[in-house]
């Protein structure tokens, strides 16, 4: 056991993880960043009102469309970094969605949105004319540009077209003169089976296309990111293997194509995001959408094509901002509760540990220290945003730290009561303790992880302060409380059990030489009963020689 304990190094591992709290201040200061995101109910935010209706116009609203989109705006809204967000549905046709630090417009284009993707060909393709004067017929018939005859468009049938009869398409006379006399700044009708005259997302060019030959329900799976070896972020898509052999085929015909027909434009609520020039067939199921996209339009772009469109239609009701003000006594009520609980443990631990107590304010103040540099780096990262249930789960955390701290303290006053010495003992009671540590933050953990995944509204961020608390009480008592009360050991106060140490002898039940670890030797217990038994001896010749004389 002492070679145990020689050759373990508790000032370093403490200097460490010291170093490691301090990291976290310096990530803070890099983030700019050094408060948490507070919730809905502690900042304000926005809440939004939504009124369903069916698409094709017809009455009630189901059940299972008004729940599918509940899920969906809701998936979108977390998808968007905000923490604590809330999607109810109320009544039969209403849909209520309140987030917190998002301000009314970015709430309203981000749930309002259909996500209507779709994949055209080009026909033709023009940059936008600066002076709107300018006689728009001169681009009715351009050199190169195939034209039919003239024809009354068909009507729609609300399908897709087969892929030979859409990439086959030619653009109608009507088609040409629409085109050319198109403003970007007017809405277009996107028809599934038609041509579309429409612009790119910047207004910068106009474009005509063709029929849909791809729908954006094949879209797999979206992700935004810098591909290797640009400095372009770009949106990765990947099909399904129908929206795979499609495409496949699509492109293969596209390679043979002239500019700009072989072009195959990605079209998201109708506008053109990206309109690339196909060098060669893509057969392995993935695209790329580019264009002038910044970290967050991209990461928002396949946000929206990964959770797809809206199965009902939806009217903005109602736009409300939420004051803070409410929440802000609520949240000095919270604290000045966690304050007092705070200030009874530490009473507590002065009256029954004494000197221990150092321990437990340490740990508590490090604990906080962490706790709190963790939230606000999570707020600048995911969006975490902490609310008043969370408040409660930071509180409670605090007992979770204190039965830490009785658990190590007891298990090394049992050591110390069954004979061994204090050094042995922190060693020894720190191995039977760690187990039921473990096992108790354990549980908390694994009851806040199950609350998480069952919960929905502000009871998820309970169950992410508790368990986030939990995994920093793990860290703190093993890497600084157990760390620092080896490093206490071997001072002279706590050591050698000083009255306020909390470890001594006469307070435990045990001698100074036994806490010490002080034995005597077999020939010094032996040699005071032989000096006891010659004494004796002498007394007892003494005593017989005295009563010879009286006689």
């Amino acid at each position: 056991m002492a070679t145990s304990t020689s050759r373990s190094h508790p000032g370093r591992t403490l200097v460490i993880f010291t170093l490691c709290a301090a990291a976290l201040f310096g990530l803070m200061a890099l983030a700019n960043t050094w408060k948490p995101r507070l919730g809905l109910d502690l900042a304000g935010g926005s809440t939004i009102t939504l009124t369903a209706s069916n698409t094709n116009g017809s009455g009630s609203i189901s059940p299972e469309n008004l729940e599918q989109a509940r899920m969906i705006i809701q998936q979108r809204v977390d998808a968007i970094g905000v923490g604590e967000a809330s999607v109810t549905t109320q009544g039969n046709q209403h849909i209520v969605v309140s987030v917190p630090n998002v301000s009314n417009d970015d709430l309203t284009a981000m749930v309002g949105r259909t996500a209507q993707l779709m994949f055209r060909n080009v026909l033709a393709v023009e940059p936008v004319q600066p002076d709107p004067s300018s006689n728009p017929s001169a681009s009715a018939s351009k050199p190169g540009l195939p034209t039919a005859p003239p024809k009354a468009r068909a009507k729609s049938t609300g399908k897709i077209m087969p892929l030979d009869k859409a990439m086959a398409y030619q653009p109608t006379a009507n088609d040409q003169a629409e085109f050319a006399k198109y403003e970007c700044n007017k809405p277009t009708v996107d028809v599934i089976d038609q041509p579309l005259v429409t612009c790119d997302q910047e207004g910068t060019a106009k474009y005509l296309l063709g029929p849909v030959i791809i729908e954006g329900k094949h879209v797999k799976d979206a992700t935004s990111g810098v591909p290797q070896g640009t400095v372009q972020v770009a949106v990765n898509l990947t099909f399904d293997e129908a929206g795979k052999k499609a495409f496949g085929e699509a492109t293969t015909q596209l390679v043979n194509k002239q500019p700009p027909m072989n072009q195959n434009a990605i079209v998201l609520d109708g506008k053109v995001v990206s309109a690339p020039a196909i060098q060669s067939a893509i057969l392995n199921g993935q695209a790329q959408i580019t264009g002038n996209f910044t970290q967050k339009s991209a990461q928002d772009l396949a946000n929206v094509l990964n959770y797809g469109a809206l199965p009902l239609k939806f009217d903005i009701s109602e736009v409300q901002t939420v004051s803070p003000t409410l929440g802000g006594e609520q949240l000095r009520a919270g604290i000045i509760a966690g304050i007092i609980g705070l200030l009874l443990v530490v009473l507590y631990s002065l009256f029954y540990y004494r000197g221990l107590a150092i321990i437990v304010i340490g740990s508590l103040v490090i604990a906080a220290v962490i706790t709190w540099a963790t939230m606000s780096l999570l707020g600048e990262a995911m969006g975490f945003a902490l609310n008043l249930p969370g408040v409660a789960g930071a509180i409670m955390a605090i007992g979770v730290t204190a039965d830490s701290f009785i658990i190590y303290f007891e298990r090394i006053r049992d050591e110390i009561r069954d004979g061994r010495s204090l050094k042995s003992a922190i060693e020894t009671g720190w191995k039977k303790a760690r187990g039921t540590i473990v096992i108790a933050d354990g549980v908390s953990l694994l009851s806040a992880v199950v609350l998480f995944i069952l919960a929905v509204g502000a009871v998820k961020g309970f169950a992410f302060t508790l368990g986030l608390t939990t995994l920093i009480d793990m860290a703190i008592v093993f890497w600084f409380t157990k760390p620092l009360m080896s490093v206490l050991g071997r001072t002279k106060f706590f050591g050698q059990g000083h009255k306020w140490s909390g470890l001594d002898p006469e307070h435990m039940g045990v001698s100074r030489n036994s806490l010490l670890g002080i034995r005597r030797s077999p020939e010094r217990r032996t040699q005071p009963r032989r000096q006891g038994r010659a004494a004796r001896t002498t007394r007892a010749t003494d005593d017989a020689a005295t009563t010879a004389e009286e006689a």
